[in-house]
């Protein structure tokens, strides 16, 4: 049954262009659940563009690194549903040869973006070194070609460096989790606080429906995801999927509520994030 709304509206909604957030928002986008008088418009920008749009206020509901989350946290709400967790996995530290964690200190490292997870936890792990800006998809490509000393890889990038002969120095999620025990998180979905806790409560279960739809009709919502596979065979898209789009992602759970508000303030404490962060979950 189609549940009330006040006024019909729609809520813009916006996402990477990735095939794990594809698999999380399918359902939404194609219609297959019940959001009543409710619309979602999609937008589909890299995470740092979307990050940058948050930070101006710009965005109703989005998809952002935890990172950045550090600096919205008066404004949005963390939704509980559609987090990115590395489970002992996450973004890869990469070079052209064998390196060991000692040679990482003061070298030119290619970063996704200054406001990523990745950078966060690459930071952590090793707090000097001279970050470069590049866009996800050329990091490969410039440790190859010499322009940066290693490269720090997200997305699918993270399954498709050994082909390009490119080596591990370094996985984020399996250093966190011998750090802490926890899985390391990466990415969220957050709504901005002025639209209000009716509203707030409707998106929430909506995005849940969708992963959860994902979840239990897999391979037509992989074959959605294979759009934005970026040259990856279904089975190796069907693995990055997976990795990020499971039981964390329908609720982040008490370890997970846990891990996100550890690796914030382990950034405060490190002065990579300028001030202290308070956490907040919608329906909270």
């Amino acid at each position: 049954m189609a549940e009330e709304a006040e006024v019909t509206r729609t809520v813009q909604v916006a996402h990477s262009p990735d095939s794990d957030d594809a698999f999380m928002f399918y359902a939404l986008a194609d219609g297959l659940i019940d959001t009543g008088d409710l619309r979602y418009q999609h937008t589909l920008q890299d995470i740092e563009t979307l990050n940058q749009r948050a930070l101006r206020n710009e965005l109703e509901v989005t998809a952002v690194s935890i990172h950045a989350y550090a600096y919205l946290s008066d404004r949005y709400a963390l939704l509980p549903h559609g987090a990115s967790m590395g489970d002992k996995y996450g973004p890869r530290l990469v070079a052209r040869q064998p390196a060991t964690r000692a040679a990482v200190r003061g070298k030119r490292i290619a970063v996704p973006g200054l406001m990523t997870s990745a950078y966060l936890a690459l930071r952590l792990y090793e707090p000097q070194f001279t970050p470069v800006v590049t866009p996800f998809d050329q990091i490969d490509e410039a440790v190859l070609s010499g322009s940066v000393d290693l490269g720090l890889l997200i997305h699918e990038g993270q399954l498709t460096y050994q082909d390009q002969g490119l080596h591990l120095v370094a996985d984020m999620g399996a250093w966190w989790y011998e750090e802490t025990g926890l899985p390391l998180p990466l990415g969220g979905n957050v709504v901005r606080l002025d639209l209000g806790d009716e509203l707030i409560g409707r998106i929430s279960r909506h995005l849940r429906a969708s992963i959860a739809y994902g979840l239990q009709h897999r391979a037509a919502a992989l074959d959605h995801s294979m759009k934005y596979a970026r040259g990856l065979d279904r089975a190796n898209a069907d693995t990055f999927v997976g990795m990020y789009v499971n039981d964390w992602t329908l609720d982040y759970g008490d370890r997970g509520r846990e891990a996100v508000r550890l690796f914030l303030s382990r950034g405060v404490e490190a002065g990579v994030i300028k001030k202290p962060v308070t956490v907040r979950f919608a329906g909270e």
